[in-house]
């Protein structure tokens, strides 16, 4: 990784329960995987290496999605929720020396690169929080100053991923408005892939 750059995360490790056990990664939208789709978005949008985390069918995913460049990381406990991936993946942030992560997950494939790069743009100090914005909710993509990596990677458990840290962090949190560029709705039952064929 560059040195200073942000780094891109994927948070891909998911098994898709409400989906009938299809792993988030693997579903394909407009002819794509959404892991492939989402670490492109990531580095169009102009983030430094992109690290994915991948849990439920780790090796199948690695064996048909296209990660060229990307760091992969494997989540052992997966299962325990998001919070788990994204204390994984902060920590190899962290080692690669990353100054920030932009923080993307795999379900929300109408986040797409220009919400990412709108985010990263906010990026000024490692004290940096951002996230975008959508008629005024705060969503994802997230940016997470590396000043925050210990204090996320204290409070993520299950399912809760940063929302404890974050909330905490309120005041500091600057909003980028990014609805006329992005839906954020979550792919979680097979309804939702109805759009994306």
């Amino acid at each position: 990784m560059t040195e200073g750059a942000v780094g891109g995360l994927v948070l891909a490790a998911g098994g898709g329960r409400r989906l009938g056990g299809r792993p988030k990664a693997l579903l394909v939208g407009r002819g794509r995987l959404f892991v492939e789709r989402a670490a492109a978005d990531l580095r169009a949008a102009g983030c430094g290496r992109v690290h994915v985390v991948l849990g439920a069918a780790a090796e199948e995913v690695r064996a048909r999605a296209d990660l060229t460049g990307c760091v992969v990381v494997v989540n052992r406990d997966w299962e325990s929720g998001m919070g788990s991936s994204l204390r994984a993946g902060l920590r190899s942030l962290a080692g690669a020396g990353a100054r920030g992560a932009l923080v993307s997950l795999v379900d929300q494939p109408g986040v797409g690169a220009a919400a990412m790069a709108r985010v990263l743009a906010a990026y000024r100090t490692p004290e940096t929080l951002a996230a975008a914005a959508y008629a005024g909710r705060r969503g994802h993509p997230v940016l997470i100053g590396a000043a925050h990596f210990a204090g996320v990677v204290r409070e993520a458990r299950g399912d809760r991923g940063a929302r404890a840290y974050l909330r905490a962090h309120e005041g500091e949190i600057t909003q980028v408005e990014c609805a006329d560029v992005a839906a954020p709705d979550d792919i979680d039952e097979p309804g939702d892939l109805v759009d994306l064929r």
